[in-house]
């Protein structure tokens, strides 16, 4: 650490503390006594003003959740030395729960992997960069010629930057394989594939300010109150502002569910159940929007047709709610106009989950909330960046922007990355891989592991994994620890890249061939970050890289030379040589590709500007005045080109095109069983008189669109989203005219094997009756790259006869996903610093065990962990809910000895998700971790 790092460490109150600073102040005013002993002086009154003369506030953004908190840091001598919450910030408000104001200790934690190490023969051993870097690249030569570059898995970051995940999107990419996947896959991508299978799509609607027009808000699968803290007020202030009633359907009683106006708690897995019973009631009673769904949606009749089956007395059998309450809380939500609907993991995580993320999309259009102030559907992303890395195609089925894998997308990215296509295609080992989706965070281990006894069977080019590169990922998060473990224990090749020691490092028992890389916190780089509304914000770094940390970019790079594809790999970049501005140039050659979601606006200048003037914009409407008038805050995706607006508010037809509006997406044809798939209203100001397809160079002039020779040349064989020139999007929003076309909505998706949502128990459900009555999906093969039980796994046997308690993970308010950076903290980990399981005191009596008992939790699979019961009544008599933060502890055995010296976190505990069981969504993979089954003891 430099001097002026110690001098100006040395000079704050307390080195790392959020908490204290109060207390310091008392104790500081109270040592005034020591001024005459010599020892110290009175300060002066311009040092009690001002400490660090000729500091400088840099304006920022949180590391920790979507929300997108403004921060303030104030750095002296290159140094962080203190924070402070952005008051005039138009999302966060002035707010800051406690795991964003312990950002400075976070950087400065004395528990952070300082420098590079190799695991040699047990034993822990500093390197060199150099050192580490070639010897990765050494190897993973050898592995990609010998084996193949599927024998390589990637896994990257939602705490990237758009520009680093987009460049491991290429990396990946550029090695030859679409073995590459990131946090999303965990949280929301049962979302992301759900709702753009409605809609057209996966994102979020709405923003946060927005819900404050809301007359009711629907909850359902989430805790807002807890995981985002601060974006929360929002729905506070809808309370207070529009009198907005608040509705909490839920498993357990949430501190959400505390400020709700109806709670009802239901099983866990049950939520199609639910809201085929809400919709049920709105057909009986007339509430449904008919001019909406006979317009702009299709299929919806055979949704209408399933809604039969679901009376109040059937709801009630599977769910367990109550028919009074179903009534209670459907009408209300039913009349209460505008109303939003509000969810995040606990209607992702089920092997049923893509079905709960289009129903409840489909619900909201039966009312026809979708596309109006106050409504929508506001899903509530995790991590800070994981719409942003999500986007950039940081995942085993996509390119950036959504574009898929089939060889027009790849056409199209081998234009935007100045490389041919034969290239790009000569780095594959062959065209069906170039195309095939790859394996995924939640089943990776399965490409290591296959072929041992009892494992399922894979399809990756024939070949196991043999290496697994890992940045920023917190890969002991998922489902099946003890799979993962196995992973771990068999690859050949172990590089984790991280701020702190990745705990993957301290799980596996391999002794051999591990790398910790040292990287930079986001603090130290920049970059633009998504937030969960889609608004694009400038990340601006606070302090350079401590100790010997290193950006994720930078291994990139490092490994693209050493792998001999530098050159390519950066020839769009600045003049494509080699000379480049980072992450300025990134920023806009993704503005440049990223047409499919309307990226072309988001260039770096014009995030920049939003940075500066973030105290401009309105926080109902995002609106800015002054130099950013007529444009909304973080320019929300769609933002078409270099002079559109943003779109606040997705697929609203009372907006011109060039002002934020937008149709349904066109993305599956223009007719479907003899029906229509364009819509049948305009949206305001086209020169059409209804919807229309997406533009084309082929459509264009049959639509209106007017192109020179000139331009009918730079477009020839273009639709907008492959337009590079930006020729076709501008001409379209000329016309007022949406680029990707203005479609009907998909109640009924033809591409899904349940075509419209059904109820489907869990693979492993409590009542066995119900198995017999919804069945899971039949198995499937090769999903992603995977063979995946599912019938088979859920008739095994009466699951619930030995293991007879519900088990819910979740979140608490003082940690973060894996917990690698909370429990960092030693504050935070004062506050929450144990690994527990909630259980109701009447099961818990029941079962022997008084509060704060040591007590086994086992898993189906015959795996347990060792931790605290706490008395709760928030869960009910069935169910335990356990946090997924703790890692360190492994089925009783305190693995805290494998931490190199002085990188252990403050706390460790046992990973909740070591005893959740085989499970996972019939189309995205997603674990079932909010719906398993368990046996509890007193230790």
């Amino acid at each position: 650490m430099s001097a002026n790092t110690i001098d100006a460490l040395n000079a704050v109150a307390s080195r790392r503390s959020f908490l204290k600073m109060s207390a310091l102040a008392g104790v500081f005013g109270a040592t005034s006594a020591f001024a005459n002993s010599g020892v110290t002086r009175a300060a002066t009154q311009e040092e009690i003003k001002n400490p660090f003369p000729g500091s400088k506030i840099v304006k920022t953004i949180c590391t920790i959740c979507a929300v997108g908190c403004g921060v303030k840091a104030e750095v002296h001598n290159g140094v962080w030395v203190r924070q402070e919450v952005a008051q005039d910030h138009p999302v966060s408000l002035g707010g800051v729960c406690c795991k964003g104001a312990s950002m400075i200790d976070m950087v400065r934690s004395e528990v952070r992997l300082k420098h590079p190490m190799e695991k040699v023969n047990g034993q822990w051993k500093r390197v060199s960069w150099d050192e580490a870097l070639d010897k990765i690249a050494n190897q993973l030569k050898t592995i990609r010629e010998i084996d193949g570059p599927d024998a390589t898995m990637f896994l990257g970051s939602a705490k990237m930057s758009n520009e680093q995940a987009y460049y491991f999107r290429k990396f990946a990419a550029f090695y030859g394989t679409n073995n590459i996947d990131h946090q999303a896959r965990l949280c929301h991508s049962s979302t992301v594939t759900g709702v753009a299978n409605t809609f057209g799509y996966g994102a979020m609607t709405n923003h946060l300010g927005d819900i404050q027009k809301a007359k009711a808000i629907l909850i359902m699968g989430a805790n807002p109150a807890v995981a985002h803290p601060v974006g929360f007020q929002h729905f506070l202030k809808a309370k207070e502002r529009s009198n907005s009633k608040l509705i909490v359907v839920e498993p357990r009683y949430t501190k959400t569910a505390a400020k709700a106006d109806l709670f009802s708690r239901l099983r866990s897995g049950t939520d199609i159940a639910f809201m085929y019973g809400m919709i049920h009631l709105i057909l009986k009673n007339g509430w449904e929007d008919k001019k909406f769904l006979e317009s702009r949606v299709f299929g919806y009749e055979d949704i209408f047709e399933e809604a039969k089956k679901w009376t109040p007395e059937v709801v009630e059998e599977v769910t367990g709610v109550p028919a009074e309450e179903l009534v209670q809380i459907t009408k209300l939500f039913a009349t209460s106009k505008p109303a939003c609907l509000v969810w995040t993991m606990g209607l992702t995580q089920h092997s049923i989950a893509t079905g709960n993320t289009r129903l409840g999309p489909i619900l909201q259009m039966i009312l026809g909330n979708m596309g109006v102030e106050g409504g929508g559907c506001n899903i509530l992303r995790g991590h800070d960046n994981v719409q942003g890395a999500s986007d950039m195609g940081c995942s085993s089925e996509t390119l950036p922007g959504y574009y898929g894998l089939a060889d027009g997308a790849w056409k199209h990215f081998s234009n935007v990355w100045n490389v041919d296509y034969d290239y790009v295609k000569s780095r594959f080992k062959n065209q069906e891989m170039m195309n095939k989706n790859g394996f995924t965070l939640a089943r990776w281990w399965s490409g290591v592991i296959a072929g041992q006894e009892g494992e399922d069977a894979i399809h990756n080019a024939g070949t196991n994994l043999k290496a697994l590169i890992v940045m920023g990922n917190g890969i002991t998060s998922t489902a099946q620890v003890q799979q993962v473990k196995k992973g771990l224990d068999n690859v050949d090749l172990l590089v984790l890249g991280d701020p702190f020691v990745n705990e993957a490092a301290i799980l596996t028992d391999k002794t051999d061939n591990i790398f910790i890389l040292p990287i930079a916190t986001q603090f130290e780089t920049s970059g633009s970050v998504t937030a969960t509304g889609r608004n694009v914000q400038w990340r601006s770094q606070i302090v350079e890289p401590l100790y010997e940390s290193k950006t994720d970019h930078f291994v990139m790079f490092e490994l693209a030379k050493r792998l001999g594809f530098y050159n390519e790999y950066t020839k769009s970049l600045g003049d494509g040589k080699g000379n480049f501005n980072w992450p300025e140039d990134a920023t806009t050659e993704i503005a440049r590709g990223v047409k499919s979601i309307g990226m072309g606006g988001h260039l770096p200048e014009r995030l920049k500007k939003h940075q500066e003037n973030w105290h401009l914009f309105n926080e109902f409407t995002l609106q800015g005045v002054g130099p950013v008038k007529g444009e909304y805050y973080g320019l929300p995706w769609p933002c078409w080109n270099e002079t559109h607006c943003g779109s606040p508010i997705l697929y609203d037809t009372s907006k011109p095109v060039s002002k934020g509006g937008m149709g349904f997406r066109v993305n599956w044809g223009l007719e479907r069983d003899g029906v229509s798939l364009i819509a049948n209203v305009p949206t305001k100001n086209s020169t059409l008189e209804k919807g229309h397809p997406a533009i084309s160079a082929e459509n264009a002039e049959s639509l209106g669109l007017k192109l020179t020779e000139d331009e009918k040349k730079l477009v020839a064989g273009k639709n907008f989203a492959t337009d590079i020139s930006g020729i076709l999007v501008k001409k379209a929003i000329e016309a007022e005219l949406t680029p990707y076309g203005n479609g009907k909505a998909r109640a009924k998706a033809w591409n899904f094997p349940d075509q419209i949502p059904l109820h489907r128990e869990p693979i492993h459900s409590p009542n066995i009756k119900m198995v017999e009555k919804y069945p899971t999906y039949p198995d499937k093969k090769d999903h992603f790259r995977v063979d995946t039980q599912y019938a088979s796994k859920q008739n095994k046997q009466d699951w619930a006869k030995d293991f007879p308690i519900i088990m819910i993970t979740g979140r608490l308010v003082t940690h973060s996903g894996a917990g690698a950076e909370t429990r960092a903290s030693m504050y935070l980990s004062k506050l929450d610093g144990e690994m527990f399981v909630d259980i109701n005191p009447n099961l818990a009596s029941n079962l022997g065990i008084r509060d704060g008992d040591m007590v086994w939790v086992h898993g189906v699979e015959g795996t347990k962990i060792h931790v605290k019961a706490k008395y709760s009544y928030s869960v009910d008599e069935k169910t335990v809910f356990m946090p997924f933060h703790f890692m360190g502890k492994f089925q009783g055995e305190d693995l805290g000895h494998k931490y190199p010296k002085g990188t252990k976190p403050y706390s460790t505990g046992e990973a909740a998700n070591t005893v959740v069981g085989y499970g996972y969504d019939i189309m995205t993979q997603i674990p079932e971790t909010k719906t398993g089954l368990c046996r509890i003891e007193k230790a």
